[in-house]
């Protein structure tokens, strides 16, 4: 039976320590971390976890506002808005949740904020600077899966990494945040031939394709560490993820549940690099 990989439980205890480092800025600055979340829209699971980032933000102490924009915004007033939020000293992170409506291009909203304020870390520097291992804002969701790597102590280095999905927030990211950890990693797509057969023989196999229960037991080698970036609706409206959590589970030896694996930490990571980007910021870098 595998062991199950935590988020929940990690991401308590990261935010517990955060909260203290948060007090100690407050006590020596006079000031905290700031961070605006831009909404555009009523999309339903957008809301959900706004409201989120909102609850753990304001308990670990960091000033948080949620700026709520009408679907019927312009692209030059939501360029407008972020440009405001870079020159605004109070807001040391700027989060624009995607997805935004059809007529708004979201690259132009990514490369419009400050790359220093981009606690997703989706700013093409950003990702830039992760590809050639000089990073400093990195994609949330990664990140998270790599510090709940470490906190079970899982060696990453030498394994047959399997990451299928190859978006730029989630596949392509991991894969080079597990290349840098010495893993010899295959991208694998909706495109990919034999997808179980490749996937089979993955020591770490990370699902982020985003199809409910698309990983069963023919994806799964004995042993493997199992990540679940998914999050789906079956039929009766249940979350479920990418992998058949039931199907795998007693061929893995780790495994992320969902929900409370990796959700949890993308919100603990974002808030983490809310404090780091309030400390560069502060330190002029």
């Amino acid at each position: 039976m595998a062991q199950i990989l935590d988020g929940k439980k990690l991401a308590a205890t990261m935010q517990a320590k955060m909260q203290t480092e948060v007090a100690a800025i407050k006590e020596k600055d006079g000031t905290v971390p700031g961070l605006v979340v831009i909404l555009v829209g009523e999309d339903p699971a957008s809301q959900i976890y706004v409201r989120n980032k909102e609850v753990a933000a304001s308990k670990m102490g960091i000033y948080s506002k949620v700026d709520r924009r009408p679907e019927t915004i312009t692209e030059a007033e939501l360029l407008a808005l972020i440009e405001k939020y870079n020159q605004d000293e109070q807001f040391h992170g700027i989060l624009v949740q995607l997805p935004l409506p059809a007529h708004i291009d979201e690259e132009k909203v990514i490369l419009a904020i400050d790359p220093q304020k981009d606690v997703d870390g989706f700013h093409p520097l950003n990702i830039g600077r992760l590809f050639t291992g000089d990073s400093v804002m990195i994609p949330c969701t990664p990140y998270g899966i790599m510090k709940l790597l470490a906190a079970y102590d899982i060696s990453v280095a030498g394994k047959n990494a399997v990451v299928i999905g190859r978006s730029n927030i989630v596949g392509k990211p991991m894969a080079h945040l597990l290349l840098q950890e010495n893993a010899t990693v295959t991208i694998a797509h909706s495109k990919t031939q034999n997808l179980p057969e490749i996937a089979k023989k993955a020591d770490i196999l990370v699902a982020a394709v985003g199809v409910g229960h698309l990983v069963d037991e023919s994806y799964v080698k004995e042993g493997a560490v199992v990540i679940d970036v998914g999050m789906n609706r079956d039929a009766n409206n249940k979350l479920i993820g990418d992998v058949d959590f039931e199907a795998v589970k007693s061929m893995a030896d780790f495994i992320t549940p969902v929900p409370g694996g990796v959700g949890p930490m993308t919100i603990t990571m974002l808030l983490y690099q809310t404090i780091k980007a309030y400390r560069l910021q502060k330190s002029g870098v």
